[in-house]
């Protein structure tokens, strides 16, 4: 059997995997110990990315014509690629984060949506949020006012309460202070009785003045 015939379900695995792909990351993994590896495996599994180990020579073949045919410059000396087939920053963002604690691990270039990236852009791809992040995020602007707003209803409707609580107390402390305005309005009625009281002493004046006259 050729070797080309040995070789085409290998470009054949690549090309499939490749295709539809959000996004392909290539990385020297050159240094990493064995424990670093399946670490940086775990953790790319965990986070929806496929990582395999390929000669350059198959990948160059199977990107040959595709979005990713840009990475066919950085395909020297030993690589991988991740690939991520629905969050597009996923493998840029899994591998930045596991370069800062192995440093060994190289970011050489990406495609991301269509469009290539040099080792210094993918980095910054890298610090782009996750979708579910990003959702996350805008949910919770979302949220925030109508929080807010619920906060200030609550607020207003205790208010409300102590109000109307407060009202009978009120009413209770200000009534003694209408008694005497209804003490003035009943003092007219007294005027009858001292008027009574004062007749007779009226009367003994006249009958006085009566006889002092028939004496003169």
């Amino acid at each position: 059997m050729a070797k080309v015939e040995l070789k085409q379900p290998i470009v054949q695995e690549i090309a499939d995997s490749i295709q539809d792909a959000a996004s392909v990351v290539v990385v020297d993994y050159r240094g990493l110990t064995v424990a670093e590896d399946t670490e940086l495996r775990k953790d790319l599994r965990e986070a929806g990315v496929s990582y395999k180990v390929y000669k350059n020579t198959m990948v160059r073949f199977a990107i040959k014509d595709t979005d990713f045919a840009g990475l066919a410059d950085v395909l020297e000396g030993p690589n991988a690629i991740a690939i991520s087939k629905d969050d597009a920053t996923a493998a840029a963002r899994v591998l930045a984060n596991f370069a800062k604690k192995a440093p060994k691990l190289e970011l050489k270039a990406g495609v991301v949506e269509g469009k290539f990236y040099d080792a210094e852009e993918i980095q910054a791809i890298a610090s782009v949020p996750s979708r579910d992040e990003l959702i996350s995020r805008l949910l919770g602007s979302f949220q925030a006012p109508v929080t807010n707003l619920a906060r200030v209803l609550n607020q207003i409707a205790e208010k409300g309460g102590e109000a109307v609580a407060e009202e009978p107390a009120e009413a209770a402390a200000e009534a003694p202070a209408e008694e005497p305005v209804q003490a003035a309005a009943e003092a007219p009625a007294e005027e009858p009785v001292q008027a009574a009281a004062e007749a007779p002493a009226e009367e003994l004046c006249v009958d006085a003045c009566a006889l002092n006259q028939k004496i003169l």
